[in-house]
């Protein structure tokens, strides 16, 4: 399976993998980097650290081999003859000039040496005069040193080339006699220092070089792809120039590269190598490629495994994607058959089980559908029923005028309009007007039933025809108090129902001055008046006599909420209900 065929899930996870695995490698090759760069670096350094050491062993070698040519030459007898006051013959002058040409000193160009009596040997060919020894100033060279071995880098003057060149000179004195000493100066050709660089593997790859004391270059030999900064120049010198003696620089970071440096104590010379950057990422950049090598080689085996994994993993689910995208809402016989041994399972089972829930649910909705259009069929059926009940009464009251029975008249009448207004062709709000009818019309009945019982007053403060309320509300109010108010007396009971605006709500009051409600009913029924709709539900059972508080007050918290105020209060010798509604009362789309 490629993946622009696999489900989105299968991409979203080899795409977090390859992220994670990506990331993973990252990290690993920079460590893997910095610590190989760390220590191919200490172990290219070492080794030229140990290569530059060495040549400055050799430099010490080679100064001490001179000095101890020079020694020998001072201790020559002839030598020696030579500073006394009584001059040499011409014979022994030829025999120590030729004796300076064979001494214990490889790659001496030149020498010329000077007794105290302005005589002055060279090669035969030479033929250098004690004016032109003056003149090129080589005597003031050793002015500073008894009889020490010089060596100074310098422009050859003495033999008149007018190449740099290194010299190696010693005062010459004599060991019988306070005499004025003598001079001699060996000029060394390049071979002299350049036996100390001829490491080839160094030559090839580092940049090796000799400076004086003065910072001035004596020998380098540089890679051609090798450049000093002037930076790196200027540190060079700065250096040679410090005074101090043995290793005086072991892994200094340049510009170009890594130093080492050895400075000569008694010659003042440094001899120096640096490893070019190139030379130290070289190895670097073969193990990177081998390192970009296995960690392809990783990713492609991993990006195999993830595939695999992934098509293992994803396979169920989509499946079950599938079934789910299928389901039409009508057949329920596809279940799905999952054997992972993972939580899948589980989803599968809980997938079977929705189905047949739904079914069900499906078989129960079916079944209620059925019952509700049986059930508006029904309603449809007894609409007609008020109609016959209204024309019946039409009719009963048509035969008490005839006989002129008014009370029956009276009854008949109000029964019909308590009828009509309690029915309202099906609406839950009715004016205030019309609610206030309705129970003025269950009052005359009851009056009809009960002569002398009790008399009403109604007190409306507000618009009726123009305030809305929910109906029936107010007649079981003055139920319960004809029932239960008006128990114990015969007669003188009286109802007051008062509708008022009180602080921008609709005010509602039914008093009676019957037996007044005991405390305990009066509290109890304030608790229920606080009670939350859905507790209020579960005390909605006692009906059996008619529609009682909690009836009104379930009706009330549906329509209006829990913004509604429903209390009793022992008033004097009676008990007085009040009913505080939201809102102006009028109508809305609300109610």
């Amino acid at each position: 399976m490629s993946i622009k065929k696999s489900s989105g899930i299968q991409k979203k996870y080899l795409q977090h993998t390859l992220v994670l695995l990506t990331l993973a490698l990252l990290l690993s090759s920079m460590g893997v980097w910095v610590y190989v760069r760390k220590n191919m670096t200490s172990v290219i350094v070492d080794k030229y650290e140990f290569m530059n050491e060495k040549m400055g062993i050799s430099l010490d070698n080679l100064y001490e081999k001179s000095d101890e040519v020079t020694a020998e030459c001072i201790t020559d007898d002839s030598v020696q003859q030579s500073l006394k006051a009584k001059g040499l013959e011409n014979v022994e002058k030829n025999a120590l000039s030729k004796y300076f040409a064979y001494i214990d000193l490889d790659d001496v160009a030149e020498y010329c040496y000077v007794d105290n009596k302005r005589n002055v040997y060279t090669k035969s060919y030479s033929n250098i005069t004690y004016e032109e020894f003056k003149e090129s100033g080589f005597g003031e060279r050793l002015s500073g040193s008894y009889a020490g071995t010089e060596w100074f880098f310098t422009e050859d003057t003495l033999f008149g080339t007018g190449e740099s060149a290194l010299f190696v000179g010693r005062m010459v004195r004599s060991m019988d006699y306070a005499h004025e000493p003598g001079m001699i100066f060996f000029k060394m050709n390049d071979q002299f220092l350049k036996k100390l660089m001829e490491n080839k593997e160094a030559m090839e790859e580092t940049a090796v070089g000799i400076m004086d004391s003065s910072g001035r270059f004596c020998m380098q030999n540089f890679p051609s792809h090798f450049s000093l900064s002037g930076e790196d120049e200027k540190k060079l010198k700065s250096l040679a120039e410090s005074g101090k003696s043995g290793i005086i620089s072991q892994g200094q970071r340049l510009e170009t590269g890594i130093l080492q440096a050895y400075r000569q104590r008694e010659s003042g010379l440094t001899i120096f190598t640096i490893v070019p950057n190139s030379v130290l990422t070289s190895g670097l950049n073969q193990i990177l490629l081998v390192l970009i090598g296995i960690y392809v080689l990783v990713m492609l085996i991993a990006v195999g495994i993830s595939l695999y994994f992934s098509r293992v993993f994803t396979r169920p689910i989509q499946k079950i994607s599938r079934e789910m995208e299928n389901f039409d809402g009508k057949d329920f016989s596809h279940k799905l058959d999952i054997h992972t041994d993972t939580e899948l399972d589980k989803i599968g089972h809980s997938y079977n089980e929705m189905l047949a829930n739904i079914e069900q649910l499906v078989g129960e909705i079916k079944k209620q559908e059925k019952e509700l259009r049986s059930s508006e069929l029904h309603v449809l059926i007894n609409q007609i029923n008020p109609h016959f009940l209204y024309n019946t009464l039409d009719t009963i009251y048509m035969l008490a005028r005839i006989n002129g029975e008014e009370k029956t008249m009276k009854m008949i009448q109000a029964l019909s309009s308590y009828l009509r207004l309690s029915l309202s062709k099906g609406s839950d709000i009715v004016t205030v007007a019309d609610e206030l009818e309705n129970v003025k019309s269950y009052m005359e009945i009851q009056q009809i039933r009960n002569a002398d019982l009790f008399h009403y007053e109604i007190d409306c403060q507000v618009e009726a025809s123009k305030r809305w309320i929910l109906k029936l509300i107010l007649q079981p109010l003055v139920e319960n108090a004809i029932k239960h108010g008006f128990d114990d007396i015969f007669e003188g009971g009286l109802i007051r129902i008062e509708v008022k605006e009180v602080s921008d709500r609709l005010s509602l009051t039914v008093y009676n001055n019957g037996t007044a409600m005991e405390q305990e009913m009066v509290d109890k029924i304030n608790a229920l008046g606080k009670t939350p709709i859905v507790e209020l539900k579960n005390c909605f059972a006692d009906q059996k006599h008619g529609y009682g508080i909690i009836n009104i007050m379930t009706r009330l918290r549906l329509k209006y909420g829990e913004d509604v105020k429903f209390e009793y209060e022992v008033q004097g010798d009676g008990t007085k209900c009040r009913i505080l509604l939201p809102g102006d009362g009028r109508k809305n789309d609300e109610l």
